[in-house]
């Protein structure tokens, strides 16, 4: 029988259908183990490459003035961020990625190779979100987007010192933004979404946690008397050759923080440049000799001990005096025979150290203690110091003279416009705050009488005889005091280093604004806190009496003002030189 005849079609066609049926069981078996057995691995699987689990985004706390105005707000910007797993194969899409981060390929190289092992890095933080979109649109493997917030300070370095910054992370570094960290701090949400291959979201998949926005801050600073302070700061600097300067505004019955400028300055949106110095509020962080302002609170002490009135009299004469290891003290010029409130106008030193000999040691440093010196405001400020008082304990009869008229202890401008505040205050004593509207009831820390006195004897320092004339506001009655102190330097105080210091109160009648200004090293023949601090509170109160809208409580005056300018008018046109008479042809 021939091979031929043992060949049967149906055989054939049986073995051949076998072998597919073979198949076809396997391919079954293998799909019912993909979709049944191992359907849960191969769903993670998928889900890792484009399932992810991202967080939200929160803005921070917007702040304000007290006005509503904003001072520091939060803008979307996205940062590029890659995996380094994904990105590492494919490293001919390196050089295009480096040139459209603008940065160096090797360096772009190293960072992503030293995270080989990581599944994050970032490549560039806070870029502007169309910029980000030209990245990521280029469809590089393992390079995504993130919506991020920073932080934006409209007025620059006019508020540099009050708010502070935030670092890239969007935290509080100084300032009020690190003060307030917290509470400006939102709660970051998270969610689920699917990401195509180029790395864009697709569609949400589950909200996992929602966001929290951090909440806004309303601070008791005025953006005007802000800049009218950072300004005539600026100007008063730049007239004298000073190196720095600081300038507090208190709202004298509630203790809220106006205005706070110092200078210099910087920018806090692009602190390139910045160094520590500037960057320092140094109304809050230095401390000076605060000089003659001093002798308000020790003749407050000498007040209420009951030995002296705004009338006694003391003898200056002859414009000088000795203390113990050698020191001679020396008025400008001998002014003789002063009553208390001359001792002021004058600012006799000789004349507040014979006040102070007659107060125990105890009591003058209490009243200096009580007026918040040698310990903080209670505004919360990071950084803020207390100042030195040393204990009436170690004082000798030198230091408890130099004390007297403001030799020996140190003070922050703060510190110095919160105990005058107290003084227009009815003698009571506010804790500071940078916060509208959270004023406390405050410390009762000299009798009313007392301080209406110090008042009334404030005001002759502004007056044709004191030493403030230039801190003068027409149509208001302004009370203050001038203080010159000399640098100290080693072995003892330098000739020709001054500190220059004004404190005021206006209006005089019915205190709203306490203003401390201080300026260190100021050049040339005036120096002192008349010529040089004075006028700066002249021009800063001028401004925000008017923008408040406080009404004037020397109407007389400004009668007089108007009646003397226009008498100089009338006597200058009718001195004019008379016409040419006219010639005949």
């Amino acid at each position: 029988m021939s091979a031929r005849s043992n060949y049967s079609p149906r055989r054939r066609l049986m073995v051949v259908g076998g072998i597919l049926g073979a198949c076809c069981a396997v391919l079954v078996a293998r799909a019912a183990h993909l979709q049944v057995v191992s359907e849960e691995f191969y769903q993670r699987q998928g889900d890792a490459r484009f399932l992810r689990e991202i967080p939200i985004a929160t803005s921070r706390g917007m702040i304000t003035d007290r006005n509503g105005e904003p001072l520091a707000v939060s803008s979307p910007v996205e940062s590029i961020w890659a995996n380094p797993q994904e990105l590492l194969l494919h490293p001919d899409r390196l050089p295009e990625l480096a040139r459209a981060l603008s940065i160096p390929e090797d360096v772009l190289t190293r960072r992503v190779s030293e995270r080989a092992d990581k599944e994050f890095v970032y490549l560039r933080r806070h870029l502007n979100p169309d910029v980000a979109e030209t990245i990521t649109d280029l469809g590089i493997p393992g390079v995504y987007s993130q919506r991020e917030f920073r932080r934006f300070y409209p007025y620059g370095e006019v508020m540099a010192h009050v708010l502070g910054f935030t670092n890239i992370d969007d935290k509080g570094q100084e300032g009020l933004e690190l003060a307030f960290n917290d509470w400006l701090t939102g709660k970051e949400g998270r969610q689920r979404v699917i990401r195509d291959r180029r790395g864009r979201i697709v569609e949400n998949v589950d909200l996992m946690e929602a966001a929290e926005a951090g909440k806004d801050l309303a601070l008791s600073i005025d953006r005007r008397i802000q800049y009218l302070a950072y300004r005539e700061l600026k100007s008063a600097l730049v007239e004298t050759g000073a190196t720095s300067g600081s300038v507090v505004v208190l709202d004298v019955p509630t203790g809220e923080v106006l205005a706070m400028v110092n200078q210099p300055s910087y920018n806090p949106n692009s602190r390139v440049g910045a160094d520590a110095e500037s960057r320092r509020n140094r109304a809050v962080t230095d401390v000076v000799e605060p000089g003659s302002v001093m002798k308000t609170l020790t003749l407050a002490a000498a007040l209420e001990a009951g030995k002296f009135t705004p009338a006694s009299l003391i003898d200056t004469a002859p414009g000088y005096t000795r203390l113990p290891g050698n020191y001679t003290v020396r008025d400008f010029r001998n002014y003789g025979t002063l009553t208390l409130a001359g001792i002021l106008t004058k600012s006799s030193n000789v004349g507040a150290i014979k006040v102070a000999n007659e107060l125990s040691a105890e009591h003058q440093y209490d009243m200096y203690r009580r007026f918040g010196l040698g310990q903080r405001s209670g505004s919360g400020f990071p950084g803020e110091l207390q100042g030195v008082l040393t204990p009436a304990s170690q004082w000798g009869p030198t230091e408890k003279a130099a004390i007297s008229y403001g030799y020996g202890l140190s003070v922050t401008p703060l510190q110095l416009a919160r105990a005058y505040a107290a003084v227009g205050n009815k003698g009571r004593l506010m804790d500071v705050t940078f916060v509208k509207g959270s004023a406390g009831e405050g410390t009762q820390v000299i009798d009313p009488a007392v301080a209406r006195q110090l008042m009334d004897m404030l005001e002759t320092v502004i007056g044709p005889e004191g030493t403030a004339r230039r801190a003068a506001v027409l149509g208001y009655r302004v009370a203050g005091k001038t203080g010159t102190s000399r640098k100290a330097s080693r072995g003892g105080y330098a000739a020709n280093r001054h500190a220059a210091v004004f404190v005021g109160l206006v209006p005089a009648s019915n205190p709203r604004f306490a203003m401390a200004v201080v300026i260190h090293e100021p050049q040339g023949l005036e120096y002192g806190g008349g010529a040089v601090s004075a006028p700066v509170f002249h021009r800063v109160m001028e401004g925000a009496l008017r923008l408040m809208d406080v009404p004037p409580d020397d109407i007389e005056g400004w009668y007089a003002a108007q009646a003397a300018k226009q008498a100089k008018q009338a006597a200058r046109a009718s001195v004019a030189p008379a016409a040419a008479p006219e010639v005949a042809p």
